[in-house]
């Protein structure tokens, strides 16, 4: 090979290995002295950071996972007015009794669980297909499907959601193994119900 190949190749290989540099540093994470991956202290001290933590943390994120708030946000329970609280507790408080006595009579089923909390003075709520409330303020439901073994299994049990007002809910579920009564503001996509994981 002669030298002027090997001076015309000599750019084209500088090339290429900027190319590269520049695809395999994306994302990586850059310092200038030997403590490479931590942050500056307040007194221009620095420390270590936790081994393998993303640069990428959402302010309150509990574990440091990015978007840790954002990806459950769907799972947040909305803000409820101090009235309405009272109102909702007071509301927990008839219906615990009822649910109750059904775990104790190993009752759990919806059919059973709303006709015992209609008999309280509630009135079942009606929805349309696409969601607008026509009225009432009871639900009644079978519990959310898990993934167990090869497929989704619906447990025994009911879940149940009372709209106190649009911004209190009492929710509750029975079940073989125990059961719950709670209030709770509305959730962003399941109103009165807490969402099942793996949105």
């Amino acid at each position: 090979m002669s030298l002027s190949t090997s001076v015309r190749r000599a750019p084209l290989a500088a090339a290429a290995l900027v190319l590269l540099a520049t695809l395999t540093a994306c994302g990586d994470l850059h310092a200038s002295d030997a403590t490479a991956g931590s942050a500056p202290s307040a007194s221009g001290e620095s420390s270590p950071s936790a081994a393998g933590a993303s640069p990428y943390v959402e302010a309150g994120a509990g574990d440091g996972a990015p978007h840790q708030n954002e990806n459950n946000a769907y799972r947040r329970e909305g803000e409820m007015e101090p009235g309405h609280a009272k109102d909702a507790e007071r509301e927990a408080d008839r219906i615990r009794p009822v649910i109750e006595r059904l775990w104790k009579q190993r009752t759990w089923d919806p059919t059973t669980v709303r006709s015992a909390l209609l008999r309280l003075g509630y009135e079942e709520e009606r929805v349309t297909p696409d969601g607008k409330r026509l009225g009432g303020t009871l639900t009644v439901r079978e519990m959310f499907a898990r993934w167990e073994n090869d497929g989704y299994v619906t447990p025994e049990g009911a879940l149940v959601a009372l709209r106190v007002h649009d911004d209190a809910c009492v929710t509750a579920f029975v079940q073989k193994s125990n059961f719950e009564v709670r209030t709770n503001g509305p959730y962003p996509e399941t109103g009165c119900f807490e969402p099942p994981y793996g949105h």
